[in-house]
């Protein structure tokens, strides 16, 4: 069995990462940090360019017509330069959201567009700080109308689209449906909301009797929807963490054989061999529960939802560990705000909480395993 990409995959992954190096360096990230600019609009108008908004959208829509694991060799160049773009929100959650469960109305109306660029779509799921759950989804929907707050929204204020998970009434699972928000219609206003890192732009989303549609042809099947949503997103953020996982290494190791103390390179020392060990250590796990992570995504398979909450896990726990080596390594320097280490340390600390916390995926894992052995 060849757990390896192909060749075409790994000739996009250059070409994104050729295309990322020359546009998408440190300080455009630093530019739309300070400047907070909703995101860097040069280098996302270069991603729709290259088509790479439209890899995984069927071409009868506008899009390429590949598959998953495209998608991931993107995310994992996307993760290796933090970049500061919608890419996640618009294509790993709303396109895909459109893509499985959408009608064939709702594709037409808009994969197209998400496809070419020409709207940016999120996932309005977070109501505050506690974990989704179908007792807490307060967001109301009835009349063809929603209401109520969502916090905080990833690129919402960008956004075109919203995939809104929504009440409309029932029990248990039953009581949550995922509906179709124009943003841009009326009956919506945002507001910032700060995070640890202001270059992925996070908003406050306020529905008043916003014109909306359920996904999909029936209400009440919003939970198992976003089930499946939110695996296919962990493994595609698995795949930025070990993207930066790799670059907070690179950097560390960079630094360790330019500094010198008490007359020797740093990355002499034992210590700090060990601490660049130790994040190469968890990358490769992180990496090899991904590679399976996309196979199961890629074929659908029965082990995705394990699979999915293993990959979360150990990129969540390889990168928040990497950006924090990364500034232990870099010492006094790597605390400044002139250092480029805060990029993926925010980063890192932002994508760990991305589709949930790694406890609820720990969670999640645990359950799936029981049921599984169970039956």
């Amino acid at each position: 069995m060849n757990f390896d990409f192909s060749d075409d995959q790994k000739l996009l992954k250059e070409s994104v990462r050729k295309f990322l190096a020359d546009k998408c360096p440190m300080t455009v990230t630093r530019r739309v940090l300070e400047k907070e600019e909703p995101y860097a609009a040069e280098v996302w108008k270069g991603l729709v360019e290259m088509g790479l908004t439209g890899t995984a959208i069927p071409e009868e829509f506008g899009g390429l017509g590949l598959g998953a694991l495209e998608l991931c060799v993107i995310a994992e160049e996307l993760g290796r330069v933090a970049a500061p773009v919608p890419f996640s929100s618009s294509i790993y959650l709303a396109a895909e959201a459109l893509r499985l469960f959408g009608t064939q109305k709702q594709k037409e109306t808009w994969l197209p567009k998400l496809a070419s660029g020409e709207a940016i779509g999120t996932l309005a799921l977070s109501e505050g700080t506690h974990a989704a759950h179908p007792r807490n989804i307060a967001v109301k929907f009835a009349g063809g109308k929603v209401s109520g707050v969502k916090q905080p929204v990833a690129d919402g204020g960008a956004a075109h689209v919203a995939i809104v998970a929504v009440n409309t009434g029932g029990a248990g699972e039953q009581a949550v449906s995922l509906a179709i928000v124009d943003l841009k219609a009326g009956g919506v206003s945002s507001e910032p909301v700060r995070t640890i890192d202001p270059s992925r732009q996070h908003v406050t989303l306020t529905f008043k009797d916003a014109p909306a549609e359920i996904l999909g042809p029936k209400q009440g099947e919003g939970w198992t929807q976003l089930s499946r949503i939110l695996d296919g997103a962990a493994v595609l953020f698995a795949f930025e963490q070990v993207g930066g996982s790799e670059a907070a290494l690179e950097m560390a190791r960079d630094y360790s054989l330019e500094r010198y103390a008490f007359g020797r390179q740093i990355g002499s020392y034992q210590a700090i061999k060990h601490k660049l060990a130790d994040i190469y250590v968890k990358k490769e796990l992180a990496k090899s529960n991904s590679y399976f992570g996309a196979m199961m995504l890629n074929d659908e398979g029965a082990e995705l939802p394990e699979a999915a909450a293993a990959s979360r896990i150990a990129g969540s726990d390889a990168y928040v560990f990497a950006a924090q080596e990364n500034v232990q390594t870099h010492g006094g320097i790597g605390y400044t705000w002139e250092s480029n280490c805060q990029f993926h340390y925010r980063r890192a600390k932002l994508l760990a909480l991305a589709v949930g916390a790694p406890i609820q995926w720990k969670e999640k894992l645990v359950s799936r395993l029981e049921a599984k052995n169970a039956a």
